[in-house]
Order: structure tokens, then C-alpha cells, then sequence
């Protein structure tokens, strides 16, 4: 079977040739800003899902935040404990699909994550994000927009992200940030969906 997006070993390979177009060697553009105003209004336990290389989880731990960082690529998870020792507990090795990602939170950290799933992926992410967080928390983070064909990264337009978050979140904020990586070029957005009242 093909090697696809959806698996482990797609990603472990990208890791092992150190062909990562996605890495932002630091802090995502207007990262600690938004970051900032997330912790301030009370998102003080937050997930990662797909962390990659993990710069934003040193951040958030210091300011306060209770920080759980996933990725189901092991060469991943050793990268990001090389680059941030002092965080190592707070990265782990686990498939986000997987039932050991559960709990409630405060906030979901969106960044190269839902673009690189499968578009196939997408009502189990929605759900799984929606499961994941209670009424009043956010799914909040950048946004990979449009309808280019191809990838990963896998564009989505955004009536179909509406479509898809819709049901369960609530568009709140949606911006361009500066310092967009060329494999995003413009069409990155970082946006915040509230969680409406579950039912």
C-alpha cells in the first residue's frame, strides 16, 4: 500500500531527510500575540496535536500554561525533545485519533495539522476536536485556506472548514498574520473557533 499522509511512516521519512518545508525554526509569525491574549482570557490547559518540531510548547509552559504536545511520528517527538529538553514531559508520542488523547481542554493548537491529514480525515478530526474540548474552549490557530489541488499540505476552502467546525464551533476571529512560511505562502489565517454548547 502507498504511503500517504495518514501514517506514521510518511512523516518519519520527512524527519529522517530533514525535509520539513512546514518548519518554522521558531515561533510562528504573530504566534506569541495571540498566544498572549488565549492565556490572558483563562486557555491555560492546552493541546497540540501534530507538534512537530514543538517551538510553541517552551512558550506557552512559560507562561503558565498546563501544555500536552502530541505526535504519532517518533522521529518527531525525538526532535522536538532535542530541541526543548526542559519540556521533554511535555511531549509525547501518541496518535491524536487514538484514545490516548482524551481529557478536557481549554484550548486546541491548530498549526500544520489539519493540512496535513488526509481530507478524508476531516469529520474524525472535527468530531475529535469537538470531544476534546467543552463549551466555551477554542480550537485556535493557523489555517491553511483555498483550493489548490494536491498536497500535503492540503488546502481547505473556507466554506467547507465552515462546514466542517461549523456544528460545533463558532468562527470568532480570523486574521493574516506576518511571517507566513513560502509552502503557505498567503493563504495561511489564524483563527479562533469557540466552542458552542455541546449536545
Amino acid at each position: 500500500m502507498a504511503v500517504n499522509s495518514g501514517d506514521a511512516a510518511f512523516w518519519d521519512i520527512r524527519y529522517q531527510q530533514h525535509s520539513m518545508p512546514w518548519d518554522s525554526a521558531g515561533l510562528p509569525g504573530g504566534f506569541a500575540g495571540e498566544a498572549q491574549r488565549l492565556l490572558a482570557a483563562g486557555a491555560r490547559r492546552v493541546l497540540v496535536p501534530g507538534c512537530g518540531s514543538a517551538y510553541e510548547v517552551e512558550a506557552l509552559l512559560q507562561h503558565g500554561a498546563q501544555v500536552l504536545a502530541v505526535d504519532f511520528s517518533a522521529p518527531a517527538v525525538a526532535r522536538a525533545r532535542a530541541l526543548h529538553p526542559q519540556c521533554a514531559d511535555a511531549i509525547v508520542e501518541a496518535d491524536f485519533f487514538s484514545a490516548a488523547v482524551s481529557g478536557e481542554w481549554d484550548w486546541v493548537y491548530e498549526r500544520a495539522f489539519l493540512c496535513a491529514l488526509p481530507p478524508a480525515l476531516r469529520p474524525q478530526y472535527a468530531a475529535k476536536m469537538a470531544a476534546l474540548l467543552p463549551a466555551g474552549s477554542c480550537l485556535a490557530g493557523y489555517f491553511y485556506l483555498g483550493d489548490k489541488r494536491g498536497g500535503p499540505p492540503y488546502t481547505i476552502a473556507t466554506d467547507s472548514l465552515q462546514a466542517l467546525l461549523g456544528p460545533y464551533f463558532t468562527l470568532e476571529q480570523q486574521l493574516q498574520l506576518p511571517g507566513s512560511l513560502p509552502v503557505f505562502g498567503q493563504d495561511e489565517y489564524w483563527m479562533v473557533w469557540r466552542r458552542t454548547q455541546e449536545t
